[in-house]
């Protein structure tokens, strides 16, 4: 999701290919009017908004739809920013953000659950400017994360990462990762969490060559989206907590995740305890009624949450 400047809410997808154009326009928390913007699209996950400009992240590469705000802007042309793309679709859904310094950034997955990619661009997070110039590496070793953004407090980047399949219900550790410098190298697919070494791929002393996580989740909760709260509508103490988007195992015996949560900082900005904020996304015998994707701060304070099983967009405001 990315917020227009006019407070029109862009909404990617997945295998319809469309983006879409949601607005409240009378300001009750809830959006009256919801349509198809673009259509045709090559799953098209990842959008942000840079200016006027709407971007839109597709498995390989970054259009950019523009002005915004203007009748027919549908049926502008489209400029073509970034090709440089893997066309590989297992692990490729783009998420795409604006940092602080105005510049785009993604994450690129790797084409499978566990193996040792030839091709350079697999496993990464990319900075580029928004006219598609001067793509940058900032780091490697990532399986799969969806999801960046940025510490109100330091400026750091964090992103989250999805551990790898078939070890069992309890390893390896789904992952919060902490960007403080580029060139760092987080492991996959040879070290998970802190200290799991991988037993197809990993090699003596692997762990400690890569950068370990800031913070280690449970198994297979599959960490999505994540926020740091910037507002002043919610109490005082979420003031630059961390929210998180937990989107669920999928393969689990006892499923696991399926909720939002809040991660909590020490006084020097290190991760110390999450905690369940908003949960009923999973029943008491394993029924699944919707898996919390990602999260956009709107002006007023509250907070979007989008949900990709359910098909909905929720809204999180203080009482």
């Amino acid at each position: 999701m990315a917020l227009g400047p006019d407070g029109t809410i862009y909404v990617g997808s997945q295998d319809l290919g469309v983006v879409y154009a949601v607005q409240d326009q009378d300001g009750d928390g809830v959006a009256e009017l919801q349509r198809v913007l673009l259509k045709g699209l090559d799953e098209p996950n990842g959008v942000a908004v840079v200016g006027d400009s709407l971007f839109v992240a597709e498995i390989s590469r970054v259009t950019r739809f523009g002005p915004l705000g203007q009748p027919g802007f549908e049926n502008n042309p489209a400029t073509m920013v970034y090709q440089d793309l893997p066309h590989e679709t297992h692990h490729a859904y783009k998420m795409i953000k604006k940092g602080p310094d105005g510049d785009l950034y993604m994450a690129i997955g790797v084409p499978c659950n566990v193996c040792e990619p030839e091709d350079p661009r697999y496993g990464t997070i990319v900075r580029l400017h928004p006219d598609g110039t001067q793509p940058q590496r900032l780091a490697q070793g990532i399986r799969n994360s969806m999801g960046i953004d940025w510490d109100p407090e330091t400026k750091d980047l964090w992103f989250t990462d999805n551990g790898r399949d078939g070890l069992g219900d309890d390893i390896p550790p789904d992952e919060l990762n902490h960007l403080n410098q580029g060139g760092l190298d987080f492991g996959f697919p040879h070290c998970f969490g802190k200290e799991v070494l991988d037993p197809d791929m990993g090699h003596p002393n692997d762990c400690q060559l890569s950068t370990p996580p800031a913070f280690e989740f449970k198994a297979h909760v599959a960490p999505l989206g994540l926020h740091f709260y910037e507002g002043q509508s919610f109490p005082k103490g979420y003031k630059h907590q961390l929210f998180i988007a937990q989107h669920g195992s999928w393969n689990r015996s006892q499923p696991s995740g399926y909720q939002v949560t809040t991660v909590t900082f020490d006084d020097h900005r290190n991760p110390l305890t999450e905690t369940p904020l908003v949960t009923g996304w999973l029943g008491p015998h394993g029924e699944i009624y919707g898996r919390p994707v990602d999260f956009l701060e709107l002006k007023d304070g509250s907070l979007l949450i989008s949900d990709d099983k359910a098909g909905v967009i929720y809204r999180l405001s203080a009482q």
